[in-house]
């Protein structure tokens, strides 16, 4: 009787969706030699090449675009049946590596996850709070949260709620220098701004009758947090391009003005991304489901101090 090598086939679909061999070996936590031995089974088998290898890139054969996807359903299969028979019996358990960015995870997720820690007492995280751009599969991580219009990816990407960015400023700031009335007149003002984006000095706007605007800024403070460009707006040194859940409470309490109400700049959503395989532990599963949960309905929108909120007179 022929027994399908279910080990090898596990590690082609993790070689497929990582890309190369060193990262399903990451994914795996395995080592580079097992996991191309493994390949190898499954090609002496097959009489075949699964893979195209140079010294610069990996890539699927033809054989191996026709094997992928029936291989991942068998994986999943597999995994589904296993996690079937083993939850009635065993509880969540396990390491969870989770990323966010750094403003955004400080204020919003880090208290979320006391409450999802007491419910499952064996399950840990490894919170990585960063505002840089996350190779979710490269680095490991189970989840990524990820704020922004999101390009196109193997990624798989759940979109949590929406995120709006409005130009902010200080009542003190607006006394001295007047309030913009259009973006144009944005370029003559003083400007704080946000470094990870690109361009950081371009903001782009959509406004009456979809009418579209982008200005050039400059001032006195760029930052690569957006919490750390709050200080300087408060304090009247310029205006800022936040998003809503930096700003809400500042707007509410009237510390800050929104401004061009007639004008946003395009749409962005909090995204919850995860790795291509749509094989997840359940620590894992139940940590994506609290998280969409508490978040469909955004804290800083639900309190009522929103920018909807906030009064402006731009």
């Amino acid at each position: 009787m022929h027994v399908p090598d279910f080990e090898a086939w596990d590690l082609f679909v993790a070689v497929a969706e990582a890309g190369s061999f060193a990262g399903a070996a990451r994914t795996r936590n395995l080592s580079v030699p097992t996991v191309s031995r493994a390949v190898a089974r499954l090609e002496e088998r097959l009489g075949a090449a699964l893979f195209h290898r140079t010294s610069r890139r990996l890539s699927l054969s033809a054989l191996g675009q026709e094997a992928l996807g029936e291989a991942q359903a068998l994986v999943l299969s597999a995994q589904r049946m296993e996690e079937r028979l083993g939850e009635a019996t065993t509880l969540p358990a396990g390491p969870i590596r989770l990323a966010a960015p750094l403003e955004f995870g400080r204020a919003h997720i880090a208290p979320l996850l006391p409450d999802f820690l007491a419910r499952h007492p064996q399950v840990s995280i490894d919170l990585s709070l960063d505002d840089a751009r996350i190779d979710i599969v490269a680095s490991g991580h189970d989840i990524v949260l990820r704020i922004g219009q999101l390009a196109d990816s193997s990624l798989i990407a759940r979109r949590l709620c929406a995120v709006e960015r409005m130009p902010v400023a200080s009542p003190a700031y607006l006394q001295a220098h007047g309030r913009p009335l259009h973006p144009a007149d944005l370029a003559k003002h003083l400007c704080l701004i946000y470094s990870n984006v690109t361009p950081p000095d371009v903001w782009r706007f959509a406004g009456p009758e979809g009418a579209e605007y982008s200005v050039t800024v400059s001032g006195p403070l760029t930052a690569n947090s957006g919490g750390a460009l709050n200080p300087a707006c408060l304090a009247g040194a310029g205006i800022a391009l936040q998003p809503d859940f930096l700003v809400a409470d500042l707007l509410a309490d009237g510390r800050l003005e929104a401004l061009l109400c007639d004008w946003r700049p395009p749409p962005m959503g909090l995204y919850m991304i995860t790795p291509p395989s749509p094989l997840r532990p359940l620590r894992v599963r139940l940590l994506m489901d609290w998280l969409a949960e508490k978040l469909r309905n955004p804290p800083w929108a639900r309190s009522g101090t929103g920018p909807a909120a906030a009064p402006s007179r731009g």
